[in-house]
């Protein structure tokens, strides 16, 4: 465990007195939403510590990350460091029903999955009581101060891994510096994902010598699966049209796209759109959206069959993003256009697929600065400006495959750094291989 400096503060303390007093709400309320998702009674009770599988003997390195992005962006690692420690095995912990359906699809040897105890006394010390963790990995910025606090005091190292704060965040620790710094003082290690992150986390109160730049863990992750099945399909509807894809899209955003789309239908009016919404609960809203732009639309959910009229494709389905990928190799991906931050472009890129992005993509700067550097993306922010970026890789392929190879070349290189990353977790957390029967 770390050598700590300074005692909780006031603020913690009302933090955890605050928290304690909500908790029955905020329970009440998590629970809504799991039920409304579907989730079993029995692992609702997840959210207040109750584990609903066994804790497996031996070494258990576990793993929290807030919702699917985060979650799908560890599985790479968890798998490289299954085979570095064979014996150990894997807890994930996330806070959505998205991202549990998700990682079951995608699960590595050797783990589980569990929701996270609500940050309050009662469900984090049930929580650690029965999984006993050897480490813990917080992934990008999930701080909750008292899993935080009971973690470390029982003695489990603590890392905050590809750990990203927005400016506000750090805005809003830094007006309280000893509270940050005493919160932050339990982590053994931090890997951010650049240069400004680590200074950030520095100018907060971490310790310099515990905090180390490195690159986004999601350059590193396994591409996204393809369902052969439906991808053989689909080409056999689209047949030899020409097509293009906006993938995650949020509200304020479809209309942008579909202006483009009518632009983009006078030069090929067999020209397919592809539209994900990143929430397909929207399916209705979006629809809506192209019956107004004058568009025909066809809906994934609702088995439509993608015909000679049907105009934009309504991609309303989880996990099953990356098949759509595979049959376009132009990818417009959202969030971008509204001030929401983007989402990962080596998604896209992985698939072999060149990016087009708007201008709000904060979240993923420094992945997306060499991308567009070297030719792999290009930003817009107009309807105009969208259109005329897909009609010039629509129009010449030469100049579609020198931004896919750009694009592919930047997600290989930020994956050579998931072995260097492997290997400094084992040796900054004091993770070895160990014997299978014992317990932690």
């Amino acid at each position: 465990m770390p050598e700590q400096t300074g005692r909780p503060t006031l603020l913690y303390h009302l933090y955890c007195g605050l928290t304690a007093v909500a908790g029955p709400l905020v329970w009440r309320t998590v629970r809504k939403k799991l039920q409304a998702a579907g989730v079993s009674a029995d692992r609702q009770r997840e959210r207040l510590g109750h584990a609903s599988l066994p804790r497996p003997n031996g070494q258990l390195i576990w793993f929290h990350a807030a919702s699917v992005g985060e979650t799908l962006s560890v599985i790479s690692l968890i798998t490289r460091l299954g085979k570095r420690l064979p014996q150990a095995e894997f807890l994930i912990t996330s806070g959505t029903p998205t991202s549990a359906a998700l990682i079951e699809k995608r699960m590595p040897p050797r783990a589980r999955h569990q929701y996270p105890p609500l940050d309050t006394s009662s469900p984090v010390r049930r929580f650690l009581d029965h999984w006993q963790p050897n480490a813990a990995i917080f992934v990008e910025s999930e701080l909750w101060p008292r899993l935080i606090v009971e973690g470390a005091a029982r003695g489990i190292p603590l890392t905050l891994l590809n750990a990203r704060l927005s400016d506000k965040s750090v805005e809003g620790w830094k007006k309280r510096p000893n509270t940050a710094r005493f919160i932050l003082d339990h982590f053994r290690l931090f890997l951010t994902q650049n240069e400004k992150t680590a200074q950030n986390l520095t100018d907060m109160g971490a310790r310099a010598e515990r905090v180390q730049p490195g690159t986004n863990l999601k350059a590193m992750s396994d591409p996204l699966p393809v369902d052969q099945i439906t991808l053989s399909d689909i080409r056999a509807q689209i047949e030899n049209r020409p097509i293009w894809i906006a993938s995650s899209t949020h509200a304020g955003e479809e209309e942008t796209v579909l202006a483009a789309h009518t632009e983009l239908l006078k030069r090929w009016p067999d020209l397919l759109l592809l539209l994900i919404p990143r929430h397909p609960e929207r399916r209705s809203e979006v629809a809506t959206l192209v019956e107004h732009a004058g568009q025909i639309a066809a809906i994934r959910s609702q088995e439509d069959k993608i015909t000679q009229q049907t105009q934009v494709y309504i991609a309303d389905t989880l996990g099953e993003t990356g098949t759509w990928y595979a049959l376009c190799p132009i990818v417009f991906l959202g969030g971008s256009l509204k001030e929401i931050g983007g989402h990962n472009p080596f998604e896209p890129a992985q698939a072999g697929a060149a990016v087009i992005t708007g201008p709000g993509y904060f979240n993923f700067a420094e992945t997306f600065a060499p991308l567009i550097e070297t030719g792999g993306a290009l930003q817009v922010q107009t309807a105009p400006e969208l259109a005329k970026a897909v009609a010039t890789w629509l129009s010449d392929q030469s100049a579609l495959d020198t931004a896919r190879l750009a694009a592919k070349s930047c997600v290989n290189t930020q994956k050579s750094a998931l072995d260097a990353i492997v290997e400094t977790l084992c040796a900054q957390l004091d993770l070895k291989d160990a014997d299978p029967s014992s317990s932690g």
